[in-house]
């Protein structure tokens, strides 16, 4: 077996930073305990496998493709950087003629198109509703101690916690903060909670860019501790996304990417 495969950094312009995922090209049917073995040997938050979907169709001329991503442990339904990574992959590296490709996932048909700046993609929005602190206080309090909580929301679709700090903080304190991942699957063992999303309000401008919002995304619960981009993320490797919420109910991500391997897995 021969695959083509890619090591793509997502959400940034430079190498060695953003958010990196590995994107396979699949030209035939892969064997499916394959999948989650290659992503463990990847061994990134997702490995993101593109699919032929008819036998006429070819990565150059196609606009309309499987998607499946796999971290180190399980299929995710929906993963945005490497969407982003595998759309780079196809445009740039194996020259895909088209301005838009579709994706056919778990999260239904998503699409990234061309842009003069980077690739949009077309993503789900999925709604989040208040979650009781009590619910959740051993969580919370495993992740950050006694940090000050302005607001908790909770995504059922997703099962992901998102936990926005006091706005007294600022960036630095959260790109400081020490998680220990390990103890948040102590935390929650209920199935309940498959990611925490740990986010502050941005500060203006000045000498530098001026941001909405900074984040930081754990979800060891999926065999992923840390992921390194999930907004303006406070992570070592950064990482930045600009969001437009759309009055349809989705939302478009636009990000750049850095191709830095390519590459034949054999095995």
């Amino acid at each position: 077996m021969k695959l083509p495969i890619f090591t793509v950094d997502a959400f940034t312009a430079k190498a060695f930073h953003g958010n990196p995922a590995a994107v396979c090209l699949l030209e035939n049917k892969l064997d499916e305990d394959m999948h989650q073995k290659i992503a463990r040997e990847m061994n990134l938050s997702e490995t993101a496998f593109i699919r032929k979907l008819h036998p006429t169709d070819n990565f150059t001329q196609s606009s309309c493709f499987g998607l499946r991503w796999f971290t180190p442990a399980t299929e995710v339904p929906l993963c945005g950087h490497a969407t982003l990574a595998s759309a780079a992959v196809l445009f740039y590296k194996i020259k895909n003629v088209n301005s838009t490709l579709t994706f056919v996932t778990l999260s239904g048909e998503l699409t990234a198109r061309r842009a003069q700046d980077g690739i949009i993609l077309d993503l789900p929005l999925y709604p989040t509703h208040p979650q009781d602190f009590h619910e959740v206080d051993d969580l919370i309090k495993t992740a950050i101690g006694d940090t000050l909580v302005q607001d908790i929301r909770y995504s059922p679709d997703t099962r992901k916690l998102l936990v926005r700090l006091s706005d007294t903080y600022k960036r630095s304190f959260l790109e400081n903060l020490k998680v220990n991942t390990q103890n948040l699957l102590q935390a929650e063992n209920t199935g309940k909670v498959k990611g925490l999303i740990l986010t502050l309000k941005g500060e203006p401008g000045g000498q530098s860019q001026a941001f909405d919002f900074y984040s930081r995304y754990f979800a060891p619960w999926v065999g992923v501790a840390e992921d390194p981009v999930t907004a303006f993320q406070c992570s070592c490797r950064g990482g930045e996304l600009e969001i437009s919420l759309r009055p349809d109910g989705r939302v478009d991500i636009r990000g750049g990417t850095a191709i830095v391997l390519e590459g034949t897995l054999t095995a």
